[in-house]
């Protein structure tokens, strides 16, 4: 049973109204400071030139929600997890890729400076403790409760996964960065999907900490949704990637139930396949694996005919669909998640195979609207045709005066004339 409590409530509120106000600041901070993207390319969607580094909004959004909402639980309790190993690492790990996302957005840096400051920052979090320790056996049910229900990773082998993940997921949420809107509502999505699986599993942090994630995000997409004014900028996707991936491991990696690493892959199924396939695709081509092309999942979309927003919310409903597979996965068990993934994926295809046709009109329905000349000759025939009146006629000797002779063949008339326009 999923309960929404009073306090994560607060939290979403108090973390969506401070980046909701914090958004138009920051875009006057991105403007002064030259944070612009300038379309020089056809891989760019937006045709003017848009401020960066909204996601300093989203920041100041998700960290005050988070000081509010933990701090006024029990002030001495977060003082003392403030200065715990774990928190310092994850707090400078943060903060490396806020500051490498504002200066890239000022100032473009290229893929072989930005990778290693996130591979640092990734392991500076891992080696203070958050990482992937142990992943349970598929197809068991319940909680694993002995390692022999469990694969316990080496020391090693935990480290460098959990570095490939959080590096891997901040680099997805970044290169699905390219439409209005698209970035900010997938994470969204996904965070607001690891908020119900950390509701169902009873984590009040984590769900507090999602809650205020999923508040600054909201916050900021009205500014951002197409036609967008402010885009999230490195600054945004980067923190936001980093951020969920963190979420991820300590919400549901750490749990050992059963297929628990499937979770966060449903929730960051829609980047993670973009990035799994445009790393593919680059290498099949011979491309550098950091050099941007117009492959994206998002461009497809629009190559096929579909507008921005279209091509945007068809994208929020796989998102949504995976984060809904992830939740049934952990409140209704494994068949029922096929079940879902099968119903959801037949409507999803049969879906896709229409879409390029949205806009077509059959050739047999082309020509059968009336033209826009004689569309009041018909509505004026088929109210005399419905009334039985006479249509008047002048000064040839054929009015009828008295209106009670040759009645059947006005109405004939009338009709045959209503039937003539319909033909043509």
């Amino acid at each position: 049973m999923i309960i929404i409590r009073f306090h994560h409530l607060v939290a979403f509120g108090v973390a969506l109204i401070v980046s909701f106000f914090a958004t138009p600041i920051a875009r006057r901070i991105a403007i002064n400071s030259g944070a612009v993207s300038i379309p020089k390319d056809n891989r760019r969607v937006h045709k003017k030139p848009m401020p960066l580094m909204g996601g300093l909004a989203i920041i100041a959004g998700f960290v005050i929600a988070l000081i509010y909402s933990f701090g006024t639980k029990d002030f001495g309790l977060f003082i003392e997890y403030l200065i715990k190993p774990k928190t310092i690492g994850l707090i400078i790990g943060t903060l490396i890729i806020i500051i490498l996302g504002v200066v890239d957005d000022i100032r473009p840096l290229r893929a072989r400076i930005k990778f290693p400051v996130q591979l640092l920052a990734a392991i500076i979090v891992v080696a203070t403790g958050t990482r992937i320790i142990a992943i349970s056996k598929p197809f068991q049910e319940g909680v694993a409760v002995h390692p022999g229900m469990m694969y316990v990773l080496e020391d090693i082998i935990a480290f460098l996964i959990s570095v490939l993940w959080i590096v891997g997921v901040t680099n997805a949420i970044n290169l699905i960065d390219g439409l209005d809107g698209l970035a900010a509502g997938v994470s969204g999505i996904a965070t607001l999907s690891l908020y119900i699986v950390a509701v169902i599993r009873g984590q009040d942090s984590i769900a507090v900490i999602a809650a205020c994630l999923a508040g600054a995000i909201l916050g900021f997409l009205p500014y951002n949704f197409n036609p967008a004014k402010i885009f999230m900028g490195d600054t945004g996707s980067t923190s936001l990637g980093f951020i969920l991936a963190i979420l991820s491991v300590e919400g549901t990696m750490k749990s050992v139930t059963a297929l628990a690493l499937a979770i966060p892959i449903l929730v960051l199924g829609l980047p993670i396949f973009d990035t799994i396939f445009a790393i593919v695709r680059r290498v099949m081509n011979g491309r550098p694996i950091g050099q941007a092309d117009r492959g994206h999942i998002h461009h497809r979309l629009l190559d096929m005919g579909l507008s921005h927003r279209m091509s945007v919310v068809i994208l929020y409903i796989i998102s949504g669909a995976l984060g809904i597979i992830s939740i049934a996965l952990v409140d209704k068990g494994l068949l029922p998640s096929i079940i879902l993934l099968i119903v959801l994926a037949v409507f999803g295809i049969g879906g896709a195979r229409n879409l390029r046709e949205l806009d077509d009109i059959p050739v047999n329905l082309k020509n059968t609207g009336t033209d826009e000349n004689t569309a009041p000759e018909v509505e004026k025939a088929q109210l005399e045709a419905a009334s039985g009146e006479k249509p008047e006629k002048s000064g040839d000797g054929s009015q009828y005066a008295d209106g009670s002779n040759n009645e059947a063949s006005d109405n004939s008339e009338v009709s045959e004339k209503y039937n003539k326009l319909n033909q043509e």
